[in-house]
């Protein structure tokens, strides 16, 4: 699954470079001829344009990558001289977060971009947000009614496994009865069983290659060294382990090498820094990382921005920006881990 580079690629590819991709670097604010009445395409760009206040309301930073998230929105509204950001103090507390969004509401903020702390539980201000003439970015964790939101830009955990599947089987295609493992997330999220769906899906193109075991963590440092400790007790001869996320992926690095094991090749998940310093010094079984990438909500800024000019995106015919926005799960290895260092977060 190749990445692409081009203007459109980095839209709608995952984990293009937080300091100048996506909308922003790729597109124009003018309309030409726009003076005439010409009807051609108006696509939002860097130079100032109408000013817009973008209300935002993201997660309680209490994971790495959630962190990210609320770092990359607020950098990169500082990016714009016509975009002011109202920022709401993040929280995992649905009743909280639904209080944060209706006093942006209340406040006439131009455009909404969410990150909810529970899709369904907040669907409904988002619909009162819809009403109220704000459109909606929702980001990531998607609302129950797409009535609740104008776009929708977020992760595919179905690519991450689907990325990660591929990668492992592409380096054991040739190793006859190859064995891998799987160190998932937590089992009663849907973004694990979409994870560990798209894995299984893509070691179905490589008859020599069986998944001998899977455990569930926690996405934590101590969950991911505890299950791993079990999986290497458990299984004393494999060649590949997929683990779904990087911060847990710590962990589980630390429980291997308390082992002494270096015989098989590790792949993480999502795009830590800690991952890509460690796929770049290519001294220990971590060789990749898949990503989900926390940039995703620089690019919620962005469509924000352009919603709020009444702009549309380069690289597309449509006079609007789209309705859904899926990043694309970048394989990141030690040929390409240079490029994609600045986006790693801690």
């Amino acid at each position: 699954m190749p990445t692409t580079t081009s203007r459109r690629g980095l839209l709608f590819g995952a984990a293009a470079l937080s300091g100048g991709a996506l909308l922003a670097g790729c597109t124009s604010n003018e309309s030409k001829d726009e003076d005439s009445g010409n009807k051609e395409q108006q696509v939002a760009d860097e130079k100032p344009g109408k000013e817009v206040t973008i209300g935002f309301a993201g997660p309680q930073a209490d994971h790495g990558w959630l962190n990210a998230i609320n770092d990359n929105a607020k950098e990169r509204a500082k990016k714009y001289a016509d975009v002011t950001l109202e920022s709401t103090e993040g929280s995992n507390d649905t009743a909280a977060q639904i209080g944060q969004v209706e006093t942006l509401i209340n406040k006439k903020v131009d455009v909404l971009v969410i990150l909810p702390a529970d899709g369904k539980a907040l669907t409904q201000v988002g619909l009162k947000a819809m009403k109220a003439g704000i459109p909606v970015v929702n980001l990531d964790r998607v609302f129950a009614s797409p009535q609740a939101y104008r776009c929708w830009i977020g992760g595919d955990n179905y690519g991450m496994g689907l990325s990660a599947g591929h990668y492992i089987g592409e380096k054991l295609k040739d190793k006859k009865n190859a064995r891998v493992v799987e160190l998932a997330g937590l089992d009663n999220l849907e973004l694990t069983k979409q994870r560990s769906k798209g894995f299984d899906d893509a070691l179905k193109n490589y008859p020599n290659i069986k998944k001998v075991a899977r455990q569930a963590a926690d996405f934590t440092v101590e969950s991911g060294q505890q299950k791993m400790s079990q999986l290497l007790q458990a299984q004393k001869n494999f060649d590949a382990l997929w683990n779904h996320d990087d911060d847990q992926g710590v962990g589980a690095l630390r429980a291997i090498e308390q082992a002494g094991r270096d015989d098989f090749l590790m792949v993480g998940g999502a795009g830590a820094l800690s991952a890509f310093q460690a796929i770049e010094a290519d001294d220990g079984v971590l060789k990749a990382t898949v990503l989900y990438p926390p940039t995703m909500a620089a690019s919620a800024i962005d469509l924000a921005r352009a919603l709020g000019q009444g702009k549309g995106v380069s690289g597309m015919a449509e006079f609007e920006i789209p309705s859904f926005v899926t990043c694309y799960s970048a394989v990141v290895d030690k040929d390409n881990v240079e490029q994609y260092m600045p986006t790693g977060f801690k």
